[in-house]
């Protein structure tokens, strides 16, 4: 199995996974968007018996549509959210898959809140299952 290690911009917050993700997914959600400061969001979601984290984090939490919690850790020192967790999904890290900076890294097989996606985007692949 291949270790994948996803990291801030300085690299002072790390996250290694020892596994491959459970899902990799993309949301166009208008939190995600701004998130990211891009149309969408990729992320991948990984069991958190199979993370660990090295180096301190800040937590920025919000209450979604759905009334639940999320709660985004990023870097103290450059701002990057690097993992998050949903009350929805207990003992599952999202990772945003940019935060792994590996173009070999595997594609999404869903694609979220296409309601709000900008039209000049889309998510290709025989196996996306796109939602809206």
């Amino acid at each position: 199995m291949k270790l994948r290690v996803a990291g801030c911009r300085c690299g002072k917050l790390l996250v290694k996974c020892g596994e491959e993700p459970q899902k990799v997914s993309v949301c166009h959600c208008l939190e995600c968007q701004r998130r990211t400061g891009s149309a969408f969001a990729v992320q991948a979601r990984y069991a958190k018996t199979d993370v660990t984290i090295e180096g301190r984090s800040r937590l920025y939490e919000r209450t979604g549509d759905s009334g639940m919690w999320a709660r985004y850790h990023f870097c103290p020192n450059c701002g990057s959210t690097v993992f998050y967790e949903n009350e929805d999904t207990p003992g599952v890290y999202a990772i945003p898959v940019g935060a792994f900076a590996d173009p070999t890294f595997p594609a999404p097989q869903r694609s979220t809140y296409e309601v709000r996606k900008h039209p000049w985007t889309g998510v290709a692949g025989e196996a996306v299952d796109h939602e809206k």
